[in-house]
């Protein structure tokens, strides 16, 4: 252990030198280890090695810059603490992902996940959630049709870290996250990248500005049309978007509710089929949903529902 912890030491002295060279192969080196060794990434962190990798973020040469958000990302893994003392690191993930023209397609990614990462710790997320220009650079990744796949799965499991903090919802709507979001669902086929999508617009939808937004898009049709078998979505999909109807109508109210009734009882079997065949979550969520649009809530019952909830006359 002891090795271990002069070995980060040494490195994480050599981050000073004056030679770029230096400081390259010590960075990459340091990569490596904090990748195949988990326990040297304490030793590394408390070596004082931060500072210097934020630092390099904003490198011009991609290969200092690569490796250096790439090993602050092991670290996060164990070290998530350290990492948000640090001074200035939410401004330089905030570079990187900004695609200014020193930011490669690998650095944009690994910053990315790395904030996912460091979104894992509750208290965080508030934090990195007021950081408007890291918001919207996660949002433009989205909504650019020229981003890598891995890139936008990426942003999307950043976004879903974000928007768990009910507050960051709001700014996440004023920011472009709907439109966003949902010409990724309409546009996209990747199952994968839909399932994520879907994940964040089921939580955006728990604010009172997405009624708004999601109508502008005509997000309630969008949702009620992954309901239905014939489009082929996933069990995921299907469950993400029973979460994201609820969630809408509970922040929206009876306006909303009344815009589901609106679509008809045929898509709404898709509601019926995940309370009857969903996780157990998901069943639960499915039947809040259905009570609702049926009225059983406000105790109003609409008999257009009755072959889906089983009532009778």
């Amino acid at each position: 252990m002891e090795v271990k912890r002069r070995t980060a030491r040494t490195l994480v002295k050599k981050l000073s030198s004056v030679s770029e060279k230096t400081r390259t192969e010590a960075i990459c080196e340091l990569r490596l280890i904090s990748k195949n060794d988990p326990e040297s990434r304490t030793f590394i962190a408390e070596a004082g090695a931060i500072p210097y990798l934020t630092d390099t973020l904003y490198s011009s040469s991609p290969i200092p810059q690569e490796n250096a958000i790439a090993t602050l990302l092991n670290i996060s893994i164990s070290n998530r603490e350290l990492l948000m003392s640090t001074r200035g690191l939410l401004d330089a993930l905030s570079h990187v992902l900004r695609h200014s023209p020193s930011s490669s397609t690998a650095s944009v990614q690994t910053a990315a996940a790395t904030l996912y990462s460091l979104l894992a710790v509750d208290d965080y997320r508030p934090i990195i959630g007021a950081k408007r220009d890291i918001v919207y650079a996660l949002v433009d990744i989205v909504r650019n049709q020229n981003s890598p796949p891995r890139s936008i799965k990426d942003a999307l499991k950043a976004l879903f870290g974000i928007s768990l903090y009910p507050l960051n919802r709001a700014t996440m709507v004023e920011l472009g996250a709907v439109p966003a979001l949902f010409s990724l669902v309409v546009n996209d086929g990747r199952v994968g990248i839909v399932e994520d999508a879907t994940a964040v617009i089921a939580q955006v939808a728990g604010c009172e500005e997405s009624g708004c937004a999601f109508q502008k898009v005509s997000g309630i049709g969008v949702l009620l049309d992954l309901l239905d078998s014939a489009t082929g979505s996933s069990n995921r999909t299907r469950e993400n978007s029973v979460s994201g109807l609820l969630n809408l109508v509970q922040s929206g109210g009876e306006k909303i509710a009344e815009k589901v009734r609106e679509m008809g009882s045929g898509p709404l079997d898709g509601i019926a089929d995940i309370a009857e065949n969903g996780s157990c979550k998901a069943k639960s969520k499915a039947n809040s949903l259905l009570n609702i649009i049926d009225g059983r809530s406000s105790g109003f019952r609409d008999p257009r529902f009755d072959h889906i909830l089983g009532h009778t006359s």
